[in-house]
């Protein structure tokens, strides 16, 4: 039994940052300008629920990939015995032949659908391989299986989550934070009236002593001053 390369664990993780920085540069923006079209073809899709932003985009990228590092780190520990990595494969080449299947069910391009061809179906179609050449037990069935049930829940998860993360914060909440901030300046300002108004008023007690010394008159009585 051979040993099984890094370039068939961590190349799983290689192989989807290729992809997915392909998905990463193109989503947001293919969502915006290819939604009248897919209306006009697709009316009973909620298209408008399915825009995303590119911070959106940014966080589920982010989501998967420490998915797809865990999956290729427990191939590499077990020698791509792990069945996580096996589903994990499976479910990538799948994943590209979904690439190809939206874009002929939309006529156009699809984001990933350039790299899907390229290096999605090609890397995984080599990693089996490697791993069967190298004395490894596949199960390319159950892990098919497995990788078609827990691909959706997967990716469904990670946007559920990253909407989460990425919402804007409510209007309500932001009038309360400002009404707060406006109140809290106001009596900043209330304070700062409360001492200058005591300031006034020390100043007008020690112009009224000042006055009040000054209007007795100073006489000499036993050889001493004093105030009469």
């Amino acid at each position: 039994m051979r040993a099984v390369p890094w370039t068939v664990t961590w190349g799983l993780l290689a192989a989807w940052t290729v992809h997915d920085a392909e998905e990463l540069a193109t989503m947001a923006g293919w969502v915006r300008t290819a939604r009248p079209r897919l209306e006009s073809r697709y009316p009973r899709v909620p298209w408008d629920r399915l825009e995303v932003s590119q911070r959106h985009v940014n966080v589920a990228i982010g989501l998967m990939g420490v998915a797809m590092a865990g999956a290729s780190a427990l191939g590499a520990r077990t020698g791509g015995r792990s069945p996580v990595f096996q589903a994990a494969l499976a479910g990538f080449g799948l994943h590209g032949v979904a690439h190809l299947a939206q874009s002929a069910a939309t006529r156009g391009y699809t984001p990933g659908v350039v790299t899907a061809p390229v290096v999605v179906i090609p890397f995984s179609v080599w990693a089996w391989r490697r791993l069967r050449s190298a004395g490894v037990p596949v199960s390319s069935g159950r892990s098919g299986w497995a990788a078609v049930a827990a691909l959706p829940a997967l990716l469904g998860g990670v946007h559920v989550l990253a909407h989460a993360l990425t919402r804007p914060r409510s209007r309500a909440g932001a009038v309360r934070t400002e009404a707060v901030q406006a109140g809290a300046v106001r009596t900043e300002a209330v304070q700062a009236g409360a001492v200058r108004t005591e300031a006034v008023r020390a100043g007008a007690v020690r112009a009224g002593a000042v006055q009040a010394g000054e209007s007795h008159p100073r006489r000499r009585f036993l050889g001493g001053d004093r105030w009469f």
